[in-house]
């Protein structure tokens, strides 16, 4: 479930694209994903480790897998009220970006210069520090920079694939982001 009202994102979010994005596409990726879990010999028991886990083999499970738990992310981090982050947060964005809209803009840019499907993301890296960058298909941070060209702990994801936001911006990414 989702944890706001399908109408809660609008105007930026249709109920409708919510209909499409987290009923079809991220459903299909709980189903199928449970498929071969069902047949895999997978000792992770968090999804976090499973996305680890899987990636190392890569294959339809990963796939699967790492879009549940990237879709599963950002329907966590969205909200129909926007706030402003505050506390250590709000002063590590500041260190390290100079300010919020810095931060707005390095994210939207790796959204827009991601070429295909992916993702655009604020993160943690290993030794604490925060970064943007942007992967591809089903990677995430999470995954390590060996597999998905960055590494750390997400803060933030945004979905770059089209069926995000093909229904209200058709092919505008940047107007989406």
């Amino acid at each position: 479930e989702l944890p706001f009202a399908k109408e809660a994102l609008e105007p930026h979010m249709s109920a409708n694209t919510l209909d499409f994005h987290h009923g079809k596409h991220h459903n299909a990726y709980v189903v199928k994903g449970n498929e071969l879990l069902a047949d895999a010999n997978i000792s992770a028991v968090s999804l976090e480790e499973l996305v680890k886990e899987t990636a190392k083999a890569d294959g339809p499970l990963f796939n699967n897998v790492g879009q549940h738990y990237n879709h599963s992310f950002f329907w966590n981090i969205l909200g129909p009220a926007g706030t402003a982050p505050s506390g250590d947060l709000a002063a590590a964005i500041d260190a390290t970006f100079g300010s919020l809209d810095a931060l707005k803009e390095q994210v939207n840019n790796a959204g827009v210069t991601r070429f295909g499907s992916g993702w655009a993301w604020l993160y943690v890296t290993a030794d604490k520090k925060l970064a943007v960058g942007s992967t591809a298909n089903q990677d995430s941070p999470l995954m390590g920079e060996a597999v998905a060209g960055i590494g750390g702990t997400p803060v933030i994801g945004v979905d770059v694939w089209e069926h995000a936001y093909y229904l209200n911006y058709q092919n505008k990414r940047p107007d989406y982001l």
